[in-house]
């Protein structure tokens, strides 16, 4: 062989080491499994990663780099909840596409977390509504950081260096491609969402479901509605069928809601693990809630039981003639913003997506909010679908009687008015109780203002038991633990 063709032949074979480098480095992919379906909805994977994931290195070393835009607390400040033994806080998977990325999943908004007292550690609620996540002020944060002059790849290359062994050719790749692509795609979000700094904070344990998702995947500008809303719990689905989901029933398909979560947490149509999906979706059905962690007394349990078949059934239990069924907003006369967000041209805007290997057919418009059945309700403070009521017991009270301003974003529970505590921002130690939860978990122990005052954020209407006496308001109550 001349030494030309010897020239050429070392060229190609340099070529290909570079190609089959960047594949590995890049695009390979190593799978995840958890035998354990708890343990699959905590930290398993639905298609995120491959599409949208966020480098998992520079994930760990943000708040390194940027101290003074999260605090000592870390991810824990925006209600994270960390288990022991896990770098990574439930409601996200990490999974190697060329190099390790962090998604986000169903378990992220839907574990939910309780304290018997200040002191105490947290229990985890599979299947709660996280009351704790603040998902707005981490999304900021993400954005802050790409804004800032620091993110550059000499300043997050060496933060990762003291953490985690780079490579050479590692280093290149995040010098020159992943750490640049990332504060691309950052910027490229923040001004997709910059609508959202005009209007009331979601605040912890509510999120926007579905504005973002008509700017990003239906390409439709902002049309000025407010769309926040507590995160709902994700448990007895069996009963569940064909009830109207989400908060104003906009759609019917357990199906649909599931595949257009993976498709608003990051997945693509590409990217997807819909068998993963279909896992999670076949154990939601029977997922049962947490039983209520105190002692109940059962003779004013059954007082409240007939008060509850008499006034509450038809609405709110299993069988009852209008439950799962959308309520007129004018019949219930509750804040109004969410319904609106929500019109004919958004169902049928989803409904004609065709860029998916499905298509939606179940959106629709409804004229009210759901009446949802009462399952695990001790669980699920703070109530309303805005989450602008703290406790059961403040929800039977006629609404000017209600707290105007309130914390929310506290797991310390009130076993009196039944709720998370809300008075102050720091949290209030209450008697302690055996439970039989699982895990030992630690995050953040700090709540956040809630103004009833801010549009979407209104605390009137469901005047629905307000007028009872006092006794029968604390039987009534005392029954709805044991749901």
């Amino acid at each position: 062989m001349t030494r030309g063709k010897w020239l050429i032949a070392g060229i190609g074979l340099v070529a290909i080491g570079i190609v089959v480098g960047g594949w590995y480095h890049l695009f390979r992919q190593v799978p995840r499994h958890y035998a354990s379906i708890e343990e699959h909805f905590k930290y398993g994977s639905v298609g995120v990663e491959a599409a949208n994931g966020i480098p998992y290195w520079v994930w760990i070393v943000l708040p390194r780099v940027f101290p003074d835009k999260i605090g000592a607390d870390g991810y824990r400040s925006f209600g994270f909840i960390y288990e022991d033994g896990h770098e990574n806080p439930i409601g996200t998977s990490v999974m190697t596409v060329g190099f390790p990325r962090l998604g986000i999943n169903c378990g992220l908004c839907h574990v939910g977390s309780l304290r018997m007292a200040e002191s105490e550690p947290q229990k985890l609620l599979i299947g709660a509504p996280n009351t704790t996540l603040d998902l707005q002020r981490y999304l900021r944060f993400l954005f802050a950081c790409a804004s800032d002059p620091r993110f550059t790849a000499d300043n997050i290359v060496n933060e990762i260096a003291l953490v985690h062994d780079l490579s050479f050719f590692e280093r290149l790749l995040y010098r020159f491609v992943i750490i640049p692509q990332m504060r691309k795609a950052l910027r490229e979000q923040q001004r997709d969402l910059a609508w959202m700094d005009a209007l009331p904070d979601w605040g912890p344990g509510r999120v926007d479901p579905f504005n973002p998702a008509k700017v990003q995947i239906t390409k439709r500008p902002y049309d000025g509605t407010i769309d926040a809303a507590d995160i709902v719990p994700l448990w007895n689905f069996r009963p569940r069928r064909d009830f109207g989901l989400h908060w104003d029933g906009l759609n019917t398909s357990l199906k649909e809601i599931f595949l257009n979560s993976g498709i608003g947490n990051g997945a693509s149509n590409r990217t997807i693990d819909r068998k993963s999906l279909d896992r999670i979706q076949q154990w939601v059905l029977d997922l049962k809630p947490a039983p209520y962690p105190y002692p109940i007394d059962r003779e004013l349990a059954d007082r409240g039981q007939r008060i509850f078949t008499a006034q509450c059934a038809g609405c709110h239990a299993f069988g009852g003639e209008k439950v799962g069924r959308p309520i007129p907003i004018a019949r219930i006369g509750t804040d109004r913003h969410r319904l609106d967000s929500w019109n004919e041209d958004a169902a049928a805007a989803f409904n004609n997506l065709d860029g998916y290997r499905w298509r939606y057919t179940h959106f629709r418009k409804t004229d009210g909010y759901v009446a949802v059945p009462l399952d695990g309700i001790w669980a699920r403070a703070p109530y309303l679908h805005n989450g602008a009521v703290p406790s059961l017991w403040d929800l039977l009270a006629a609404p000017d009687k209600r707290p105007a301003r309130f914390y929310r974003g506290l797991d310390v529970y009130d076993p009196t008015k039944v709720g998370f505590v809300s008075e102050h921002a720091g949290a209030i130690g209450v008697a302690a109780a055996d439970a039989t939860y699982t895990g030992t978990v630690r995050a953040a122990r700090t709540g956040r203002p809630f103004d009833t005052s801010q549009p979407g954020n209104g605390n009137h209407g469901h005047v629905f038991g307000s007028t009872l006496p006092d006794g029968d308001k604390w039987a009534l109550i005392e029954y709805l633990k044991s749901l």
